[in-house]
């Protein structure tokens, strides 16, 4: 395995025309933001905080050190956390100040560190991971995303990350298109959980329950067979394991620009909803969590 120096030179190196995320769509981040992710070489941070909604491994007791990154390389019409996705609210940090973020939180008892939406700062990330465990950082790093994300982005990452949660928002590539704005996001998405599994294995906790490693896959089921859950499921269920810890969420609601699409101005239904678990209890699924509408 390549040393972290050269490892984070090569992350950097991929701003540079940018092909850090699948888009790559080439702008220079050191000097342009109007990339897919509107975002440049400067760290934005909306919040950072002990986040105890989060499944009940990550959140454990004392909560999980979350750290949330502004913008994101996907454009989901029905975000339910648009202010900071799409409209930019955030602040800008220094990569010391990340830095010095993660050690308060672990200060404060936070049982991982956990960055939301790092795909498109995935080089300022890890390179502060690396600093701040010189610096005594020693809980898990989570790595919480949309899911659209690059294997060789990912490799560059092995050995820093010690947690994956992705989502898998589609089987439907015409569907992820015109809801979040991505090219070929089912290839692109099978291929990430692939590799982040490869990386991290199966969940593995702690005997009080805390995630220290491994792999967490979340599916948002959505209204109409619009994210093609069952084809989500069956891949997860052949190429990956049964055994995966998937977190099946009935959470949807119409955000953002949701109600421009009538498919979409609706909430899922209880039918909708038992219909997807049924097939998943069909698959072997045992391992994760689900919701009640």
């Amino acid at each position: 395995m390549v040393s972290y120096p050269e490892r984070m030179k090569s992350l950097y190196n991929l701003l540079k025309p940018c092909r850090l995320c699948p888009h790559a769509c080439g702008i220079d981040r050191f000097k342009q933001s109007s990339g897919k992710c509107r975002s440049g070489l400067e760290v934005r941070i909306s919040s950072n905080n002990l986040h105890l909604g989060e499944e009940p491994p990550i959140s454990g007791f004392n909560g999980s050190g979350t750290i949330f990154f502004t913008n994101c390389s996907l454009s989901c019409v029905f975000c339910q956390n648009y202010p900071i996705s799409q409209l930019g609210n955030g602040n800008p940090v220094t990569t010391d100040k990340l830095v010095s973020m993660m050690l308060e939180l672990q200060d404060k008892g936070a049982h991982n560190i956990n960055f939301v939406t790092p795909t498109h700062y995935a080089a300022h990330m890890a390179q502060a991971v690396v600093t701040a465990k010189k610096k005594g950082l020693s809980i898990p790093i989570l790595y919480n995303s949309g899911g659209y994300d690059d294997v060789q982005t990912l490799r560059l990452l092995e050995g820093i990350v010690d947690i994956y949660m992705p989502d898998a928002k589609y089987s439907d590539d015409s569907n992820a298109m015109k809801y979040s704005g991505t090219e070929n996001y089912s290839s692109v998405n099978r291929a990430a959980l692939v590799e982040m599994h490869r990386q991290a294995g199966g969940l593995v906790l702690d005997k009080n329950g805390i995630a220290m490693k491994g792999l967490i896959i979340r599916h948002l089921v959505l209204p109409g067979g619009i994210s093609g859950s069952k084809e989500v499921l069956r891949f997860i269920a052949e190429k990956i394991s049964p055994a995966t810890y998937l977190s099946l969420m009935a959470q949807y609601h119409p955000a953002d620009a949701a109600l421009k699409y009538p498919e979409l101005s609706k909430r899922l239904s209880e039918k909708e909803y038992a219909e997807i678990l049924d097939f998943a209890d069909g698959l072997g699924f045992e391992n994760g969590w689900r919701q009640e509408l």
